[in-house]
């Protein structure tokens, strides 16, 4: 079973694990999310699962370590948002925790590619499913209509790609996708 596309069994098993847990980050990582977000950005993040956001702050907490400061000072705001909005594609889907291990499931058994096109041929659950599993593509185009900055754009659509194919600067490339622990 590939996993590539969905990160390694125990990142996919840390982000269940931490999935049961329903709450977003506390106060102050969301105040300090918020503060990088522009409003058309405040309204996707808002969409975003708890835990969802918490993962993100996560995230953005440690690629900004790796950029040179852990709170973001002198980092770029791009790169910050890229981490902070990776994953924001999957509010489409609508999937909690158990829909998602699900979708997962049925994406490692049947092919990526092949559940994702049941995004746009599908109804039901199948479509749900196709749009949980396209979530990289669903975040890049709702980044780019919320006018996102192109990085912002181009990583939510990247970061389950092979490096070879990222057109990110592969230096911020690899610290965001080490940051997200795939």
């Amino acid at each position: 079973m590939n996993t590539t596309a969905f990160g390694s069994f125990g990142h996919l098993a840390g982000r269940f694990a931490g999935s049961l847990w329903p709450g977003g980050p506390d106060v102050a990582g969301e105040s300090w999310a918020r503060r990088w977000l522009t409003p058309r950005e405040q309204e996707i993040w808002a969409r975003m699962s708890g835990p969802d956001r918490r993962h993100a702050v996560a995230v953005a907490h440690r690629a900004a370590a790796a950029l040179g400061n852990a709170d973001g000072a002198g980092v770029s705001r791009a790169a910050i948002v890229a981490a902070l909005l990776h994953d924001s594609g999957k509010v489409e889907s609508g999937f909690g925790t158990f829909a998602r291990v699900a979708a997962t499931l049925v994406a490692m058994g049947y092919d990526r590619e092949r559940v994702a096109s049941w995004a746009e041929n599908e109804n039901g659950l199948r479509k749900r499913f196709g749009q949980y599993v396209s979530h990289d593509q669903i975040g890049a185009r709702i980044l780019g209509e919320a006018g996102s900055d192109p990085l912002v754009v181009a990583w939510a659509g990247e970061h389950h790609l092979p490096p070879d194919r990222w057109t990110v600067d592969s230096a911020v490339g690899r610290i965001l996708k080490d940051a997200d622990d795939d």
